[in-house]
């Protein structure tokens, strides 16, 4: 609809916990001038006869800063304040030196996406948590949508979420629906005037349940809230408070301007399947949506690069028609050589400029869909970037388009900002279609080039930035800035551009005074929006600014800036955290445990033992991306994740060189994963470490003769070899499985789109005097097996109960122990951590697990040595 504003706000809250009782759950948002201030509380009593950790889990926006956070457990209040990371790192150093513990909330600078805390109390606790974060709202093909996604996970008696709404300038309409079914469709009350509205969910305890005498919760699911915001006829809307304005810009009766657009399309193989049945039907589509002033050409790359057409060609009805024909004969297939395709690309557009086809009032843009690293020609990313950088003009714009989570997308998002773009992340499930048809039309109507927002020199300063290169219909630009000290009573902004069959001058107007009484009268306003607003788009520039830096100095000098401004404002960014601290009658306590190593590895062991005056313990950190994978990798260790206990348990198998361990065997999908072991090159501590030198992805078909073996060695050219003989010899095959491979780097199998493994290489020096070349294995925890699945990870397909107790100081200081009950099992644990090399080849990620010595003796069913086969193509005989 013509003039919405879109925000997406996504919100998951979850308490975890056995005989939990959950007294309140409440959402409030107050929304003032395009700018949220989110608070989540929560009441919750361990209502068990022991001791437990409770869990509180928020999965907020990317883009959204945490900026407080308090909890109050058994009447002791813990509060937050964002410091410095260093600052906050040694703040903890010496609260654990004098015996106490601080907590830190952080984050990394890839993700900013889920927040958990853990609280360890004895029966009978009541812990209420508070969090606050903010975010400014970003207008998406015309509108405002804040989204909640409700998923309590039991029954509350007191369930609320209340949205408040104040724009100054006045709501068009406001709206509110839910995925939650039925039965919750008509329990969302409205209430809206001139400026104001308000929107409350506030389901009883017998609304919630999934039937009449169910104990379980109904609520799991989005609620959406959408709104629209009256504008005046010139577009233009300066607010000014506390000391700061902004300045939003959003016009719409305007003629769209023309386009020069090259699609840059991945066809290699890591495409085939469903990313390029998605990606056809979306170009097709796309294709459909080009006017007759637009022109296009396609160029598609695996490891060689191709196009449609060399030059550029009029949208017309033919030419559209030819182009969909073209996309739906590419078949997937080699590798990736994005390189020369955006070099060609921009060649194209390049070539039209010089040759007067291109109308100076128009737009250019070059819009990449992969999904993969570069694995043929130039494969340096940061060289690839220089090289784009270099060739691009200033009037021409690249987009990016990262289909899946294989994708390097920080590099995706660096060449496209590099280059006046932006980047978007496509998942790569049943509607990728829909979210690349979405992206486009978002960039498919320009309306404005070379835009400039001026305010008087002596009048402001520290302004954000105010030159924009395009404005696309349904967007909204926006600036903001400080006011100067002065005797002026109104403020006066001047916007230039130029539209597609004229020149735009803008004037707009404010009143300094006049907002801010306003907000003074309103209960529900956050009267610091501007101030907070000016802070927000200032940080993430920084922050994009930084990313882009080419030296260090420089990316030190933008970090201080982000980190002064962090602080003042109290936001929770890559470079600063959030220190947590308790006070009662006794003073200041810091009663807050393990922080982890680094926050994107997971959070802090949350069964330490019940010590100190108040017997609790507390944990709080940033989770950007849960550890969903069962893993072995190294000499060889085991990291099974387990998800409905939300642990990772990690266990080594002390085999011989030579020795084929059973890691799926699943005679249901006809599929076996064994791995063999090969020896170092000489004992160490009296013993030959092993690792895995062979992999073995075993698939047959049920009633067919031809069957396959994946046999993925230490040698990338037998890689290709098992590939071209299965291309030759087993096509059917391939229908069942599909291969990537990175060279030097990994291979990926999927096996009927169900079972996906990832196979990585690891290099040593060949002159090492023990360590030899290893294979590391990683496969989703997702993955769907049948019931009949065994092995050392499938047969935790179907996950064990467990409870780990008795958590004390162990021999080393740094690692707890514990006892583990499982499978009517007993065993010993110890918390520790292993390494995820997915990321980072060398040195890995930390993954905090519970180990189980022995072989694994306790939590895997029989033996280690029950799992040794005579053959790489065996499957498992009864345990």
């Amino acid at each position: 609809q013509k003039g919405l504003i879109l925000f997406i706000l996504l919100f998951i809250f979850a308490i975890q916990g056995n005989d939990i009782t959950v007294k309140s759950y409440k959402v409030e948002s107050r929304i003032t001038s395009r700018f949220a201030h989110t608070t989540v509380k929560s009441s919750v009593v361990n209502s068990g006869p022991n001791a437990q950790s409770i869990g509180f889990n928020v999965e907020i926006p990317k883009r959204a800063f945490i900026n407080n956070f308090t909890m109050n457990v058994n009447g002791i209040t813990f509060t937050g304040s964002v410091k410095e990371k260093s600052v906050a790192r040694n703040l903890y150093a010496q609260a654990r030196a004098r015996g106490k513990a601080a907590g830190i909330v952080r984050t990394n600078s890839q993700a900013m996406e889920t927040f958990r805390t853990e609280v360890h109390v004895p029966p009978g606790s009541k812990v209420e948590f508070e969090l606050h974060y903010q975010e400014m709202m970003q207008r998406k093909l015309g509108v405002y949508q804040h989204t909640l996604h409700l998923q309590p996970g039991r029954l509350v008696p007191l369930l609320q979420v209340d949205v408040y709404i104040f724009e100054p300038k006045g709501i068009k309409f406001v709206t509110a629906s839910n995925t939650l079914g039925e039965q919750f469709s008509d329990l969302t009350k409205i209430t809206h005037t001139k400026e104001k509205a308000h929107i409350v969910f506030k389901p009883t305890l017998q609304q919630q349940r999934k039937c009449e005498n169910c104990t379980e919760s109904a609520v799991d699911g989005v609620f959406t809230v959408k709104y629209d915001v009256e504008r005046e006829s010139n577009a233009g809307e300066l607010q000014v408070s506390d000391g700061h304005f902004v300045q939003f810009f959003a016009p719409s009766d305007l003629s769209p301007l023309s386009k020069n657009i090259v699609f840059v399309i991945d066809v290699s193989g890591s495409m085939w399947g469903l990313k390029m049945k998605q990606t056809v039907e979306a170009m097709k589509a796309i294709l459909d949506d080009l006017s007759m002033d637009d022109y296009f050409s396609i160029i598609d790359f695996n490891h060689n690069v191709r196009c449609w057409n060399e030059d550029l060609v009029q949208a017309s009805s033919i030419q559209v028609n030819e182009a969909k024909k073209y996309i739906q004969s590419i078949k997937p297939n080699g590798g990736t050589n994005i390189n020369e395709a955006l070099l060609r690309a921009v060649q194209m557009l390049l070539r039209a400029s010089n040759q007067g086809l291109i109308d100076p009032r128009s737009v250019s843009m070059i819009i990449l869909v992969s999904d993969g690293d570069p694995t043929v020609g130039e494969i340096k990313l940061s060289t690839i970037q220089k090289n784009v950088k270099r060739v691009m003009r200033e009037e021409f714009s690249l987009y990016s388009l990262g289909i899946g989570f294989d994708v390097d997308f920080d590099f995706l998002e660096r060449i496209a900002m590099d280059n006046r773009g932006i980047a978007q992340r496509i998942y790569a499930n049943h509607d990728a279609a829909d979210q690349l048809k979405t992206f486009y039309s978002q960039v498919s109507s320009p309306l404005l080039r070379t835009i400039a927002i001026h305010f008087p020199e002596n009048a402001v300063n520290n302004m954000t930035q105010n030159r924009f290169d395009k404005f696309f219909h349904g967007s909204e630009l926006i600036v903001a800035g400080k006011l100067q000290p002065s005797d002026l009573t109104t403020l006066q902004s001047l916007t230039t551009a130029s539209a597609a069959n004229m020149d735009l001058n803008i004037k707009t107007e404010a009143d300094i005074h006049g907002l801010d009484s306003v907000l003074s009268t309103h209960q529900h306003s956050f009267t610091g929006f501007a101030r907070q607003m000016w802070a927000y788009i200032t940080v993430n520039q920084l922050l994009a600014e930084r990313s882009l830096a080419p030296t260090a100095n420089k990316k030190r000098r933008i970090t201080q800036r982000i980190m002064a401004l962090a602080v003042e404002h109290q936001f929770v960014t890559p470079f600063t955290a959030m220190l947590v601290e308790g006070h009662d009658q006794g003073g200041t306590e810091r009663l807050i445990a393990d922080s982890p190593r680094d926050s994107k590895h997971g959070c802090c062991s949350t069964t330490a033992p019940l010590s100190g005056p108040h017997h609790f313990l507390f944990c709080l950190c940033y989770l950007p991306h849960p550890f969903d994978f069962n893993v072995v990798d190294n000499d060889p260790h085991f990291i099974i994740h387990l998800p409905k206990s939300n642990m990772d348990i990690c266990f080594n198998i002390d085999s011989k060189p030579g020795h084929i361990l059973n890691l799926i065997s699943d005679p249901g999908t006809g599929v076996t994963i064994n791995g063999q072991l090969v020896g170092s090159k000489k004992m160490k501590n009296n013993k030959i470490d092993t690792y895995f030198g062979t992999i073995s992805i075993y698939s047959k078909t049920h009633g067919v003769i031809i069957q396959g073996t994946f046999i993925i060695g230490l040698s990338i050219s037998f890689f290709i070899y098992t590939i071209m003989h299965l291309l030759i010899y087993a096509k059917l095959l391939l229908i069942r499985m599909r291969v990537t491979i990175v060279k030097e780097g990994h291979v990926t199998v999927m096996v009927d789109g169900k079972i996906s493994v990832m196979v990585l290489l690891h290099r040593v020096w060949k002159k090492h005097p023990v360590q030899v070349d290893f294979l590391g294995i990683y496969m989703s925890s997702d993955n769907k097996y049948s019931t009949r699945v065994h092995g050392l990870i499938g047969q935790f397909a179907q996950e064990p109960e467990l409870k780990v107790y008795g958590v004390h100081e162990g021999a080393d200081p740094k690692k707890k122990e514990a006892t583990m009950e499982v499978k009517g099992n007993k065993v010993a644990v110890t918390r520790g951590w292993q390494k995820d090399y997915r990321r980072d080849k060398k040195r890995g990620s930390d993954v905090y697990c519970w180990f189980i010595h022995n072989s694994g003796k306790g939590f895997i069913d029989g033996s280690y040595t029950s799992y040794i086969l005579p053959q790489l193509d065996s499957f498992l005989t009864a345990i």
